[in-house]
């Protein structure tokens, strides 16, 4: 047996979508892309906002980063050009074979700003990665140097790592000089820098070989603004934003999750109580709720007075009526009088019990449905009844005569209307339970189905199968089921007889 074999076919016709139903349905969609929760949704709007502005500052940041570096860099690079142009017109001046004999006196010396070397050609290096910045140096280098020194045409310049760079024509490296000939020079230890070569050609196969660092030596990374100690501290700071955006957006929003609470309460049949502390609005919020709540209260205790004074005023003078229809001489008369009286006593019970019933003062307790639904059945089958049952072990939290007077007006029902009841209790994968009675009765009118929640309803076949119904039994069904926060819903079964269906909430459900 199974739920399934009980429902309704699903009819397979699909009505026309219209242009605002695309939208609606797009809505949807988007909305079940946000979380469900107000908490989550503003967290995650501050989130994006957070991530938003610190991706503009630092965009912002970046760029005024590198306009500035690029200017520092193209300024030291003329700097650089102007004292590299002094070098080389001044070991232009010289003789040939005097060049070699001052290099060495400078390196005995401790150097100048630049390593210096002649070689009989141009010395290959491995340039640098190509980084935006180093090429700006290279381009403001070269036209320095070409307004200098108009007469020298030919430059090899370019940047490069300590390790492995060439220094002279013959393949000697800056590992194998001496340490005192570069160490007031260039930056090789503990953390190489790297260092700006110029080469000129001074006459026909004589070489002027010039090494340096820039006034920043490390000047490159000022074009990379995502650095690691930048990340994390960028990091840092949105960890810290986003913790107390979380925290004063859990301060806010916990307030209307209490409210939302003790409505729910409120609506079950407590009566919860707002702490009244927080914020202005709140307190607005929870004076309003405890009126409304009191006014409530008030109107539930009035209505009950009401029907209690109801049932003493009526019950006398409907006697009084019966007594004198005795007098009446006409059987006819006497007969009709007293169907009429009747009638309208039962009219009179029927709403009292409405309201008895569907208002029973009790607190909630832990009921096994399947040990409920059990004893149904076999009163049921001491009265000649049939009864099908397949419950799952499942304990819900409500009122246990209510539930079970709204339970048994639903079994009573299909076996009156019906002959034989089939009854499914299961969990669904979202934490609900769901109980489903079906009968094998003639079922109900579609148009109908509506109307049998409507007190004193009745059809044609209710009224021929149990001529002492009242019409009320779907209706404080309906009631309990909606106290306790579900649902029911009736359909008519494609193989014949009608399905009841109800379904507790989450919130009732414990196991």
């Amino acid at each position: 047996m199974s739920l399934e074999d009980w429902r309704p076919a699903a009819s397979s016709s699909e009505p026309v979508i219209e242009p605002m139903q695309r939208a609606s349905r797009l809505n949807r969609a988007f909305n079940r892309l946000l979380p469900g929760s107000l908490l989550a949704r503003l967290a995650l709007v501050m989130l994006l906002g957070v991530l938003a502005s610190q991706a503009l500052g630092t965009w912002i940041w970046a760029a005024q980063l590198k306009t500035r570096s690029n200017e520092e860099a193209r300024e030291a690079a003329r700097y650089i050009g102007y004292s590299a142009a002094s070098a080389l017109r001044f070991f232009q001046s010289l003789p040939a074979n005097y060049r070699p004999l001052l290099i060495e006196q400078l390196r005995e010396m401790g150097g100048t700003r630049f390593f210096v070397n002649v070689n009989h050609g141009p010395v290959a290096i491995d340039s640098v990665v190509d980084a935006p910045l180093a090429k700006s140096v290279v381009d403001t280098l070269t036209t320095t140097l070409t307004q200098e020194l108009p007469r020298l045409s030919t430059y090899r310049i370019g940047f490069a790592w300590p390790d492995e760079l060439a220094v002279t024509d013959d393949g000697v490296t800056l590992a194998d000089l001496p340490d005192s000939w570069v160490q007031h020079t260039l930056l090789v230890k503990p953390r190489p820098a790297p260092i700006l070569v110029i080469q000129a050609e001074l006459e026909s196969g004589d070489w002027l070989y010039l090494a340096t660092l820039m006034p920043n030596p490390y000047f490159l990374d000022q074009a990379n603004p995502l650095t690691r100690d930048r990340l994390a501290l960028q990091a840092a700071t949105l960890v810290m934003v986003l913790l107390l955006s979380l925290w004063v957006v859990r301060w806010l929003t916990r307030p209307l999750a209490l409210l939302s609470e003790a409505a729910e309460a409120f609506g079950q049949g407590a009566n919860p109580h707002l702490p009244e502390t927080g914020s202005r609005e709140y307190l607005n919020t929870a004076h309003a709720f405890h009126a409304m709540q009191a006014r409530i209260n008030r109107y539930l205790d009035d209505r009950e007075r009401l029907f209690a004074s109801i049932s003493h005023d009526l019950r006398t003078p409907i006697t009084r009526l019966k007594l004198r229809t005795e007098m009446l001489d006409d059987e006819n008369d006497r007969r009709e009088f007293h169907e009429d009286l009747d009638e309208l006593e039962i009219m009179v019970k029927g709403a009292l019990q409405s309201v008895k019933d569907t208002d029973i003062h009790e607190n909630r307790t832990e009921i096994r449905l399947d040990t409920l639904l059990t004893r149904l059945s076999e009163d049921a089958k001491m009265g000649g009844f049939e009864v099908a049952i397949a419950a799952a072990p499942i304990t819900v939290l409500a009122k246990p005569l209510a539930l079970k007077r709204a339970i048994s007006n639903l079994v009573d029902n299909a076996l009156k209307y019906g002959q034989r009841a089939e009854v499914l209790l299961t969990r669904r994968s979202s934490g609900e339970t769901e109980l489903t009675i079906r009968d094998y009765g003639p079922g109900v009118p579609d148009e109908a189905l509506a109307t049998l929640f409507q007190p004193y309803v009745r059809l044609e076949h209710g009224k021929q199968s149990n001529q002492g119904g009242m019409g009320l039994g779907l209706g404080i069904a309906l009631d309990i089921i909606h106290a306790h926060g579900g649902e029911l819903t009736l359909a008519n079964h494609p193989q014949g007889g009608l399905v009841v269906t109800i379904i507790l909430p989450r919130t009732a459900s414990m196991s």
